[in-house]
């Protein structure tokens, strides 16, 4: 079965053919030059580029999997959540495509495609904890099985990579601010500056960055802001993120008893957290699975390989299924979906 997907919550567009657990194509159109000089994404832009772009990348994608249209059968796109403009582009276009074609169409929860986007590469035995960290989701999840998600923890205001975006910013770091931290901290010292651990007393679980982003703005403006004191600040700021995150698996892992964690968003590009992750693994004897960096960021593949469990299963979407800029994983509408005939 050859699935179509398409990807454009945000500012990335990207498209991808994949058959029997094989991605057979997978092209993005990055808008980062566009959304660089306001030092974060426009939304009217970003929903702009991607009808701007959305039928060049299609060829694209399918020039790359040498296949034609006609070979497709089953068209798949995010539907939630994200900007709701882009998010539009991507959805209306799939859906004209399945009218067209006469084929299947899904709709694709963005953060369930992230959450199992590591078994793009490899396996994992069910139950399981599973972390979405990126610019808009700092989750934590327990998967019992595809399609049943339980939250338990997240952020209470800043998102992960947003915080890291706007510390870069701060620091005169080009956009996006998260790589550049990344970058810069190799060359800083994490023990230099010293941060409070956030307290969330509503649930031992949930994190908070915005005190972390504003204590870093605060130290920075009272320094000389000469390079040494920029990369030791960095490297302090993404120290003390990491290890909130860290925190947050040992305390879920404690909670749950689970040895087992799915961990993707663009944030887990990030080598300072990976090399955490390995370290935890490696002492506490859990397994962890991350997919390679092409499979972090925002991609089509995700949502193949999520629209490709529900076709197998008879499960589709109505032409009618509407865009939401907010949804919470598993509030799919009974209405919304339907098994094929």
């Amino acid at each position: 079965m050859k699935i179509l997907a398409i990807e454009s919550s945000c500012d990335d567009l990207s498209f991808c053919i994949y058959e029997d657990k094989k991605v057979l194509s997978l092209v993005s159109a990055s808008q980062t030059e566009v959304h660089s000089p306001f030092g974060g994404v426009v939304p009217e832009l970003a929903s702009r580029e991607h009808l701007n772009s959305i039928v060049p990348t299609l060829k694209n994608a399918l020039e790359q999997a040498k296949i034609k249209l006609s070979d497709l059968d089953a068209i798949a796109a995010t539907y939630a959540p994200g900007l709701i403009g882009s998010i539009l582009v991507g959805l209306s276009f799939a859906k004209a495509l399945s009218y067209a074609l006469k084929k299947p169409f899904i709709g694709i929860h963005h953060i369930e495609a992230h959450l199992l986007s590591p078994l793009l590469e490899g396996e994992m035995d069910f139950p399981c904890l599973g972390l979405v960290l990126s610019g808009g989701h700092t989750h934590l999840y327990k998967i019992s099985s595809i399609g049943n998600y339980e939250l338990l923890g997240k952020t209470v205001d800043d998102a992960i990579g947003e915080a890291f975006d706007k510390v870069g910013k701060i620091l005169g770091l080009p956009y996006p601010g998260g790589p550049e931290i990344d970058r810069l901290s190799t060359q800083g010292n994490p023990k230099r500056f010293q941060f409070t651990f956030p307290i969330v007393k509503s649930n031992p679980l949930y994190v908070s960055y915005s005190g972390l982003k504003t204590a870093a703005a605060s130290l920075w403006e009272s320094l000389q802001k000469t390079d040494v004191e920029r990369a030791d600040l960095a490297a302090s700021f993404q120290e003390m993120a990491i290890r909130i995150i860290e925190r947050m698996i040992e305390r879920a892992q404690h909670k749950t008893g689970l040895s087992r964690l799915l961990v993707s968003g663009g944030v887990a590009c990030n080598n300072r957290l990976r090399q955490g992750l390995k370290r935890q693994s490696d002492a506490q004897g859990f397994q962890i699975l991350l997919p390679s960096p092409r499979y972090c960021t925002d991609n089509a593949a995700m949502i193949a390989l999520v629209a490709d469990f529900y076709l197998r299963k008879g499960i589709v979407s109505p032409l009618d299924l509407d865009a939401y800029d907010s949804q919470p994983l598993g509030v799919f509408p009974s209405n919304r979906i339907s098994p094929t005939s």
